[in-house]
């Protein structure tokens, strides 16, 4: 085994990614290329949907890093490693950092609504108040979902930058893997 293959360390398992990269290109095809009356908007919702229930399990009783017991909700420690972030006392995390899993836990649940109220509007249409107020409940958490996606790309470049660790590579559908060398 090459001096590489020995340092490195999976990060994320299969599952994580294969649901993460699904979620988020659902998401894209959703809102920027797929018609919004189409069918296909309809099914992909529901297989982002179903990756984000099956990520829901799999927090609960997946591998130790993907477990929710691993990234807590904690807005003190996120406040903490912001400022951490630019004074280069950063501690490592072995699972999502502490804004990170903010992150995590706010795009899940936009996600959710957006998910939710589709399925409402699935089922009810577009009519009578239920159908209004779900149509503007989605579209407005789709968009909150998007500049949520944006702000966390950002936020995943600029801890790799800052770090000297490449966050990106670690969640590749092919590799899941820290390096020393990434």
């Amino acid at each position: 085994m090459s001096a590489q293959l020995q340092a490195e360390e999976r990060v994320w398992d299969p599952l994580v990614r294969i649901t993460h990269w699904t979620i988020a290109l659902s998401v894209l095809l959703n809102y920027a290329i797929v018609d919004e009356e189409s069918v296909l908007h309809v099914w992909i919702g529901y297989v982002a949907l179903a990756m984000l229930g099956l990520r829901m399990i799999w927090g609960l009783v997946g591998t130790e890093r993907a477990r929710f017991t691993s990234f807590p909700p904690s807005p003190r420690a996120a406040l903490a490693h912001l400022g951490s972030m630019f004074s280069g006392s950063r501690r490592a995390h072995t699972s999502h950092n502490p804004l990170g899993a903010l992150m995590v836990y706010g795009l899940w649940a936009m996600l959710f609504l957006v998910g939710a109220t589709g399925m409402v509007l699935d089922i009810v249409g577009e009519y009578g108040m239920l159908g209004e107020a779900a149509e503007e409940t989605h579209e407005v958490a789709a968009t909150l979902l998007i500049v949520m996606a944006a702000i966390h790309v950002s936020g995943v470049l600029l801890e790799s930058r800052l770090t000297g660790t490449n966050l990106v590579r670690q969640m590749t559908w092919l590799s899941g893997r820290k390096s020393e060398e990434t």
